[in-house]
């Protein structure tokens, strides 16, 4: 399979951290197949800061779970070039935004997050949800 390259948005990742009772299921499928080497995955640099504040504020430990997020995960930049582009781009969610562009600037194939009305049509790149990712995935198995 050629290399598959997929943003994570927010969401995901905390669904995880979280285990939120409602999405954790899922967003540990797409976890699993990261894991199992089926795709690259990515997160922003901003998610890995919003990661940390937000389990900072739930009270766990958030460098021990960062540490670990990272051995399988990749970060790609946000630099000023992708800010300015988010911040023109007419879109409502700047974090969205940025996201969109984090992923425009480095190939990105899919993102990955529960909130697909988030996001705009993208060229080249699919939004799916953690349960479409896993039909997409089986689809280069």
């Amino acid at each position: 399979m050629d290399e598959k390259r997929v943003l994570l948005d927010t969401n995901i990742v905390l669904d995880i951290a979280l285990q939120r009772p409602d999405f954790y299921e899922q967003a540990k499928d797409v976890f699993n197949s990261i894991k199992q080497n089926k795709i690259v995955a990515f997160v922003s640099a901003t998610t890995v800061t919003d990661i940390f504040y937000v389990l900072k504020k739930e009270k766990l430990d958030a460098f021990k779970y960062l540490k670990e997020l990272l051995k399988i995960i990749d970060v790609l930049n946000v630099d000023k070039n992708i800010i300015l582009n988010a911040l023109y781009s007419g879109w409502i969610d700047f974090e969205d935004a940025v996201q969109s562009q984090v992923a425009m600037e480095n190939n990105i194939n899919v993102i990955v997050t529960r909130n697909i009305q988030d996001f705009q049509k993208l060229e080249n790149i699919e939004i799916l949800t953690p349960k479409d990712f896993i039909v997409w995935v089986k689809k280069f198995e």
